[in-house]
This record gives C-alpha cells, sequence and structure tokens, in this order.
C-alpha cells in the first residue's frame, strides 16, 4: 500500500484531510461556471481536474516538475493545462484569468507579498481569488504540533491584513470537522454554532475548533457563500474497504478461497 508523506494530497489518501480538501474545491463551483481559472499549487492535479468540468478552461500550476508531468498525464481535457511556475512566478500573461484559486498554498513559502502581487497581476479586474489557509491558533498552537511541511503559518487577523491589503471586498469563512463531515460557513457563525455528544443517559456541548479559514475576495461585490456540508461517510468507508484489501491477511485469505470460488462456479 502506497504511503502518504502528508504534504502533497494524492488520491489514493481517504482520510480528514481529504474530505477538507474536496470541500474546498466543491465550494468553488459557485464561482468558476463557464470562468478561466488558474489553479496555483495544483500538486496533484485532481483539483484542477475537477474544476475542469465547471470551468472553461483551467491551468494548473505547480513549482514540482514531477507533479506536473504525472499530472499532465493522469488528467487529460481539453480545457486543462499544467504548467510549471511558483507563487512568486505565475507563468500566465497579466490580466489572464477571472479566477485565482489557491488551497492550502500560502503557509508552505513566505513569499505573501510577492504571491499577492503575481494573483493580482494575472487576475482580471473584476476577478475573484478563493484562498485557503490552516489557522495558526487553532491548527498548530493549541494542539502544539509542528508541520514540518510549513514555513510560516498565519493567525487569522494576520490572513485577513494581508487580503484585506490587495483586494477591497472580501468574505470570511471557516472550516470545521466532525465525524465524517466538513462543514464551511461564514466566520462570524462559528461562534454561535453549537456541537453535541451523548448517549442515552447524558448529552454535551462539543467545542469544535475551526482549524482553516477560507477568504473570497474581489474588488468588485461578489455574492456571498453560504453555508455548506460534505457528507464523507462513503468516503471513508470506501478508505477502509481499500486498507483492507491491502492487507496481508485478506490477500492470504483470498488466495486461499479462490480455488473454492472457481469451484462454485463449476458446479452451479
Amino acid at each position: 500500500m502506497k504511503k502518504w508523506t502528508g504534504e502533497r494530497l494524492e488520491p489514493f489518501v481517504y482520510n480528514r484531510v481529504a474530505i477538507e480538501h474536496l470541500h474546498r474545491y466543491a465550494i468553488t463551483s459557485a464561482y468558476i461556471k463557464d470562468k478561466i481559472v488558474l489553479d496555483i499549487a495544483s500538486g496533484e492535479g485532481y483539483g484542477t481536474s475537477l474544476m475542469s468540468k465547471h470551468a472553461s478552461f483551467v491551468y494548473g500550476v505547480d513549482i514540482d516538475k514531477q507533479s506536473i508531468a504525472l499530472a499532465k498525464l493522469k488528467y487529460k481535457a481539453e480545457n486543462i493545462e499544467y504548467l510549471e511556475g511558483s507563487t512568486s512566478n505565475i507563468p500566465l500573461a497579466d490580466n489572464s484569468v477571472d479566477v485565482v484559486v489557491s488551497f492550502e498554498t500560502i503557509e508552505h513559502h513566505d513569499e505573501h507579498e510577492k504571491m499577492m502581487l503575481e494573483i493580482k497581476r494575472v487576475l482580471r479586474p473584476e476577478g475573484i481569488l478563493i484562498i485557503s489557509t490552516p489557522d495558526k491558533l487553532y491548527y498548530s498552537e493549541l494542539r502544539d504540533i509542528v508541520n514540518e511541511f510549513h514555513v510560516k503559518e498565519l493567525y487569522k487577523n494576520e490572513f485577513i491584513s494581508l487580503i484585506s491589503n490587495y483586494f477591497s471586498k472580501f468574505q470570511l469563512l471557516s472550516q470545521t470537522y466532525n465525524n465524517g463531515s466538513s462543514i464551511i460557513q461564514e466566520d462570524t457563525i462559528i461562534k454561535n454554532s453549537n456541537y453535541f455528544y451523548g448517549n442515552y443517559t447524558t448529552i454535551n456541548n462539543r467545542v469544535i475548533n475551526p482549524m482553516f479559514l477560507i477568504i473570497i475576495a474581489s474588488d468588485h461585490i461578489v455574492e456571498k457563500y453560504n453555508i455548506s456540508f460534505f457528507d464523507g461517510g462513503d468516503f471513508i468507508k470506501k478508505g477502509w474497504l481499500e486498507e483492507i484489501k491491502a492487507s496481508h491477511t485478506y490477500k492470504v485469505g483470498h488466495a486461499i478461497l479462490l480455488p473454492f470460488k472457481f469451484l462454485k462456479r463449476i458446479l452451479k
């Protein structure tokens, strides 16, 4: 079974991280229909491919040469082009895209201002930026963890400050996760949300902190995004099945039963 490094999400991963990533790409559908889109730091390429189902054209740009080469082989479509490039040097012309999508990218480097300048350069005047990042407070500080792949994480106020310096209008969303489901909602609503757990004898409140922040930004009025849910129950179940099938025990059992299955088909 393939081993995931934790850096770039790949399609053999079936866990919470995958559900959160897929949900972020799901919300783009409200903004990219018939638009030209840039997926910056496109990684393995699945997100670029997903958006191509709605957009007129999608550029997938990533700094990793191997990821770009593999994406070109795996996700072939007339309205997709994968290009090698960085957040500080995007290989596209000025005012060439309608929407820039950047999920879990900005924390992987410290050239935040250069990235924003490049995004503004390639975006058309009425363009939209959809960008996400972990909230340093909840993702790292309160959990006392260090992600070895992160170079410069941002607190909520720092993230807001960065984006508001380049875009006059924006909506801040928060993403939470609870028992296989991801929830994205306006950041101000999260404070009034209640989560419960319990049994027949007692029910209690559970605090679920929004570890990820998403901003939808533009210099023009953009329709506000409403609350959305991503049910990952079946997705997680598929992951369990894949893991079981890849196990040594399953393979041995399958080999033992194979002759009996063959005889059963003959004797029918």
